[in-house]
């Protein structure tokens, strides 16, 4: 199938699809007395002023978010089956980013099978799930939608009969209905708990069904690219996968995380890794019948049964007279025996019960060696494989729970717990970094705590102290597998990360080890802001060289990694997406080098939001725009709000997600170790290009009046008050730029179709090159295609720009109050996004449209609905607004309903929050 072919599947299908749902929904809206409202929905109703006053009406922006959402799901199931017909004519190695091409790739570059085999289990990928308050719908709604995704992609089996498909049909209508009837608007703000759920869902119902799919998709493009299937046959041969999650262990500007919430969720996620496990193993138990009288167990097998029977006393003998006559049966009885069992995983457990999840792979391994021993190969590789592949990627914590303070916080705790101890240290937050870290190396030197029991501490001591003591005894008592690290955030020194070690020995995680003390769990700097990326390698160097640090590093591979964490959002935040972007990029280059130095691995954990402007793209590019070296096969990176359920509600997408990690950062790893393709000396215009930008952006949010434009010309007054997670959107509560989070920065910029954070200043950098150097403008434009930092970035901004609407943005900003403010600021906005549209033309040689007709389509499909839900927005913020100047009670609460309604609406129709 050819390209246009394919996207005339994909255009066709996503048409006829997205009839047939909406017709569904208008057959609801009729039945429910709505008339009106179903004869005005996009896309299948009228377009007239009369649908339009429909739509404006009380439900209107209700029904235009579902709309929305159905198109979503619609384009969601279209990729999907545009994939599997590619695939379905034999073109697996077209699909960008997937094992067929990156395979494919590989060996093009001279990589050899066995030389790809071996790098294979050398490949360790981290997904991070968090609560960045991103996810704009209830978790009641995310389940309805998930029920009817399902119901549309069952729609795809072509046996169904008519009477079937009319079924399927009055399933889908009575979804709609009952997600019509739910309503969107979070009746309170989510708290911890809440959001924890809504993790554990995908931890525990959608990868552990995913990860048997992603082994298959690696083996059988292994056997399709005609590679040797021998090598991928085993225990250990396939890329390692895990999972992390910062749900109740992000203290980051969260009061809400308490130890015990901390402790909630680690034994959650306990519970939770059993209940996969004792899912699995029952239904392997079901699968493997076969009988002694056909194949006796092998010696080892049968001394197993024996011996775990005896040990198990009258549990034992129950489980052996369950299945007599089949061993298998009874040995995965007993093994489920030993298993803790998940409604009592938390209190004492029976002797004969594992304690640590060694225990249990060990013994899935007997039963895969025992398959091996009566020559049932494929039944240890479909049936065995998989389960001891579950038990290596979920243990018995399910995912690795990280910890997160920020640095402030911890000078804070610092000077409270010296204090208490009777050190003169209540200045300890102002002292210069060299006098914090020259103290904090005399005083680590002694291993005793400071404090006893009893002492008195501050607010700030006291939660750090609980919190790493319960780290401590958790450790103990479970085993540090499902504890990941201590992030520091705003790590601006060494001493940032060096005080974490006073507060682990003072909690009992610090332990003697042959290379001297050493913390259980650890210590990752997080760099944030472009400052602070510049400084990043002068801060790791000198913290590789403390003696704590030496003993404290991850193992992976036979050798020792530091990981550094990358904030993709406060650093686009300040200086804009350019220069974020760019100095992550030469931080990174930087970082790597100076652990190269140090004789470590350097293990990168890349804190991307959903945004491009906090650092989203597509995952093939911005895998392949990393610095060239930097990736040693070990990648972290966090998948944050709306983007979880958009990359992982529904197994087809998340399989499809999950490979690209895994192919991308496997080829990636393979790809760094042959020399580098050069730059064509255009490094250093990147860094002029950058500078130029930053000034521009910062000179506009430095212009007096600015705050005043952003508070009015965007609906951030009423994102402030919507209900979507469990943390404040400012960091301390005060009503400054810099004290405002990145999410709500970039959600009320694009809810306005500015897009600002994504592009400001990259039309005045271009423009000033193109007038300056001509021939390196042209350059620049020559390597579009074939230098990858440099591609992946023009990539970015020209989707954020093809996603601002200048006429709507003009609407957004009638609301200024100030003739003045509105008229300079938004003259400027609109020129400097006419000079970037216009230079990034030149640059690239022609139009958006025709470069990306797919993402060209669905900004076309949805934009006479989204303009119509914007003037129901500016209408909505008018009122509030107004009746908030008026101390109308009445009027206030039901405006901002309807305001955080449209909220909802805006963030559907534009797939993006913040």
């Amino acid at each position: 199938m050819s390209q246009d072919l394919t996207l005339q599947f994909t255009f066709e299908k996503l048409d006829r699809d997205l009839r047939y749902l909406m017709q569904c929904f208008q057959e609801v809206l009729v039945e429910l007395g709505q008339d009106a409202l179903a004869r005005a929905l996009p896309w299948v109703g009228d377009e007239t002023a009369a649908a339009a006053e429909a739509l404006g009406a009380e439900d209107g922006l209700q029904a235009l978010s579902l709309a929305f959402q159905l198109l979503n799901m619609v384009e969601e199931n279209t990729s999907a089956q545009t994939r599997r017909q590619v695939e379905h004519l034999g073109r697996q190695a077209t699909e960008p980013g997937l094992w067929g091409q990156r395979l494919a790739e590989l060996r093009a570059q001279g990589f050899g099978a066995e030389e790809i085999a071996a790098a294979l289990p050398e490949v360790w990928v981290e997904p991070v799930l968090t609560a960045h308050p991103t996810e704009a719908k209830r978790s009641s709604m995310l389940e309805q939608h998930r029920q009817l995704y399902l119901l549309l992609f069952k729609r795809e089996n072509s046996i169904w009969t008519p009477a079937e498909q009319d079924q399927i049909r009055a399933q889908i209508k009575a979804a709609l209905e009952r997600i019509w009837r739910t309503g969107e608007i979070l009746p309170q703000k989510p708290d911890v708990a809440a959001e924890r759920r809504g993790v554990l869902y995908f931890l525990r119902e959608v990868f552990p069904e995913v990860l048997p799919r992603l082994d298959f998709r690696l083996v059988e493009s292994w056997r399709e690219s005609g590679l040797p299937p021998e090598l991928l046959r085993g225990v250990g041969k396939l890329p390692r996968l895990t999972f992390g999650v910062w749900v109740g262990g992000d203290r980051d500007g969260n009061p809400n995380v308490t130890a015990k919430t901390t402790e909630e969720t680690l034994l959650a996620l306990r519970q939770a890794a059993l209940e996969v496990h004792d899912r699995n193993l029952l239904a392997l138990a079901q699968r493997l019948s076969m009988t002694a009288m056909r194949q006796p167990p092998p010696p080892a097998l049968a001394r197993a049964i024996r011996d775990d029977a005896a040990r198990l006393g009258e549990t034992g003998r129950r489980a052996l007279e369950r299945n007599p006559d089949q061993p298998w049966r009874q040995y995965l009885n007993l093994v489920r025996a030993k298993l803790p069992q998940p409604e009592n995983c938390t209190v004492g457990l029976a002797p004969y019960q594992y304690r640590r999840p060694a225990e249990f792979r060990r013994d899935l391994q007997l039963l895969y060696d025992s398959l091996l021993a009566i020559g049932a190969p494929r039944l240890a590789e479909q049936e065995a494989l998989p389960a001891i592949r579950a038990a290596e990627v979920f243990g018995f914590h399910l995912a690795a729970l990280d910890i997160r303070q920020n640095s402030a916080r911890h000078d804070l705790a610092a000077a409270q717990l010296l204090t208490a101890a009777g050190v003169d240290a209540a200045e300890y937050p102002t002292w210069p970094p060299a006098k914090r870290l020259e103290f904090l190396r005399r005083e680590l030197q002694s291993p005793q705590p400071l404090t006893r029991g009893g002492v008195e501490l501050g607010a700030a001591a006291r939660e750090t102290l609980e919190c790493y003591r319960l780290l401590a005894s958790h450790g103990e008592e479970y085993g540090y597998d499902g504890l990941g690290s201590l992030i520091v955030s705003m790590t601006r020194s060494a001493a940032d990360l060096l005080v974490v070690f006073l507060f682990a020995r003072e909690a009992g995680l610090l332990r003697p080890s042959p290379a001297g003390p050493t913390c259980r769990l650890p210590v990752t700097p997080l760099f944030e802001t472009v400052e602070d990326l510049a400084a990043a390698p002068a801060i790791l160097r000198e913290f590789l060289r403390e003696p704590f640090t030496r003993a404290n590093h991850i193992s992976f591979g036979g050798r020792p990694l530091q990981q550094v964490m990358l904030g993709y959002s406060d650093s686009a935040k300040a200086a804009g997406l350019v220069s974020g972007q760019w100095a992550l990029h030469r931080a990174q280059q930087a970082l790597h080098e100076v652990a190269r130095e140090a004789g470590v691995g350097l293990r990168f954990f890349h804190g991307r939001g959903g945004t491009i402007s906090r650092g989203a793209g597509p995952t093939h590019r911005f895998l392949e725009a990393l610095p060239h070296g930097s990736l040693c096969g070990a990648f972290r990176t966090t998948e944050q709000g709306e983007t979880i359920s958009q990359k992982y509600a529904n197994l087809n997408t998340a399989t499809f997600h999950l490979e690209l990690l895994t192919a991308g950062v496997a080829a990636t790893k393979l790809i760094h170790t042959r020399p580098l393709q050069t730059d064509g000396g255009l490094t250093p215009v990147l860094d002029a290009l950058a500078a130029r930008s930053q000034a521009a952006y910062e000179a506009l949010l430095a212009a007096p009046g600015f705050l005043a434009f952003f508070g009015q010309a965007t609906p951030i007054d009423a994102i402030e008050e919507a209900r979507i997670g469990s943390r404040p959107s400012r960091r301390t509560g005060r009503r400054t730029l810099d004290d405002l989070r990145a999410i709500p920065w970039v959600f009320s910029w694009n809810q306005a179709r500015f897009y600002l954070p994504g592009w400001y200043g990259v039309g005045a950098a271009l423009e000033e090159l193109a007038a300056n150097d001509p021939a390196t403008f042209a350059a620049l434009g020559a390597r579009a295609a074939t230098w990858p930092v440099w591609r992946y970035l023009l990539m970015n901004i020209e989707t954020s720009l093809a996603s601002v609407d200048p006429e709507i943005m003009a609407q957004y900003a009638a609301l200024v109050t100030d003739p003045a403010i509105r008229r300079r600021f938004l003259d400027d906005i609109a020129a400097e996004y006419r000079r970037t549209r216009d230079t990034l033309a030149r640059l690239l040689g022609g139009g958006f449209e025709a470069r990306r007709p797919r993402l060209w389509d669905t900004l076309v499909r949805r934009a006479p609905a989204l303009r119509l839900l914007h003037r129901m927005q500016i209408a909505a913020l008018a009122e509030w607004r107004d009746a908030l100047r008026n101390n109308d009670a009445n009027r206030v609460a039901a405006a901002l309903a309807r305001v955080l309604l449209s909220v909802n609406a805006v963030a559907s129709g534009l797939r993006t929050t913040g």
